[in-house]
Parts: C-alpha cells; sequence; structure tokens
C-alpha cells in the first residue's frame, strides 16, 4: 500500500513535552501568585473568559460564579477575608501535567473567621492553559465541611 501523506506523525509527539512543560510553568506561576496573594498577577495569569467551576454554595461567601480574569482572581483575596490565614494549611500530593491540561491533588483545611469552625478534606484542581494564560479552572473539594464551618 502507498500512501501520499507527507505528515510523518512525529509533530504533535514534539509539541506535546513543549505544550506540557509550558502548562507546568504557567500553572507554578499561578501557584505562587495565589500563595503570596497577588491579585495583579492572578488577573494576568487568568484568561478574559474563564470557564469556572466551583459547586455553589449559598452559606459559602467566597463561592460564588465567576466567568472574567479580574472575578477569578479576587476568589483568593474573598477566601482570606473570610478564612484565619494562619490557619489556612494546603497540601500537595500529586501535580499532573498532559499538553495544556494540569490537575492538582492535595488536601485543604482552614478555619472560617466568623464561626470558629474549621473545615478540611481533599481537594483537586483542574486547570487549563491556552495562549499563557488559565482558560479553565475546576475546583473539587469538600463542600460539605466548608459549608458546616459557615453556618453558625
Amino acid at each position: 500500500m502507498r500512501t501520499s501523506s507527507t505528515d510523518t506523525g512525529t509533530a504533535p509527539a514534539a509539541t506535546a513535552p513543549a505544550a506540557a512543560e509550558h502548562t507546568r510553568a504557567v500553572v507554578q506561576e499561578f501557584i505562587q501568585a495565589r500563595l503570596a496573594g497577588d491579585a495583579e498577577r492572578l488577573t494576568a495569569l487568568f484568561a478574559d473568559e474563564v470557564d469556572w467551576l466551583l459547586a455553589e454554595n449559598p452559606a459559602v461567601p467566597w463561592i460564588r460564579p465567576r466567568s472574567t480574569a479580574a472575578e477569578c482572581a479576587a476568589q483568593a483575596a474573598e477566601l482570606a477575608e473570610h478564612t484565619v490565614p494562619e490557619d489556612a494549611r494546603t497540601t500537595l500530593d500529586a501535580f499532573l501535567v498532559d499538553g495544556t491540561d494540569a490537575v492538582l491533588m492535595g488536601h485543604l483545611s482552614g478555619t472560617v473567621r466568623a464561626t470558629g469552625k474549621t473545615f478540611e478534606g481533599p481537594f483537586a484542581l483542574r486547570l487549563t492553559v491556552e495562549d499563557g494564560r488559565i482558560t479553565r479552572h475546576h475546583l473539587y473539594e469538600n463542600s460539605l465541611s466548608v459549608a458546616a464551618a459557615c453556618t453558625a
């Protein structure tokens, strides 16, 4: 059988490591900006429109729908406003990257300022990086524990 295609099939494989490296670098920058509470840098890292997913929870003041870079970046400040910063703990158990997608998995805990109650549980954060900016932010966490900590 003879084919006339000049595609050797190596281009996608050759660009996959580069895309993964770029994704990893952007996500690492996101983590550093988040830890530093740098809203300006976070805003620059998020795309103009973001596919944001965090289970709606009316009892939790920092959880709400978001879609713009500024709204997404503001979530970090809103979380800090409603929780006790010195009680916040996050451990990162896995940082997986596949092309433009990254998944962070770990454990988080904190204390809600208004109630003094604590929350904890595992989390998974899926991020997608396109053209150097985060276009998807899907966070899965123990929303029951967070909601219970927010109610008096």
